[in-house]
């Protein structure tokens, strides 16, 4: 890698799109021009940004800059995720096999159901008085 060269991957998650640049550097997070504990709170959220970095072991190698968009903190979480996880194998793809297993590169496709009339959610019913 080149110095100076930032490698650009797209990643999504529910209504979540994050765009994701990673450039050679110390490990440090940028998420929308907040620092990764300064824009998720929940420990599990950050831990979830960092997955792919540590499968690969190259925790502290690349600096990540992050547009993230739609959708809440879970979503955004899981979209910055498979962001990092598409850039890092533009980068090396000796790492597919790895980020397969985990199951990272494919994009969850699970969306909310949208409500339907005469219901009261996706699926529920409202409820039933016989009298």
């Amino acid at each position: 890698m080149m110095a100076e060269e930032r490698i650009y991957a797209t990643g999504k998650r529910k209504s979540s799109i994050a765009r994701v640049w990673l450039k050679a550097g110390v490990g440090e997070f940028n998420i929308n021009k907040r620092s990764l504990d300064n824009y998720f709170q929940r420990e599990t959220l950050k831990m979830i940004t960092r997955q792919p970095f540590e499968l690969t072991d190259t925790l502290g190698k690349y600096d990540v800059f992050v547009n993230v968009q739609g959708g809440g903190t879970s979503g955004q979480a899981g979209a910055i995720r498979h962001g990092i996880t598409k850039a890092l194998l533009e980068i090396n793809s000796d790492f597919r096999p790895i980020l397969k297993k985990a199951g990272f590169i494919t994009r969850d496709s699970r969306v909310k159901e949208r409500k339907k009339y005469g219901r009261k959610g996706a699926r529920a019913r409202f409820q039933f008085s016989k009298r």
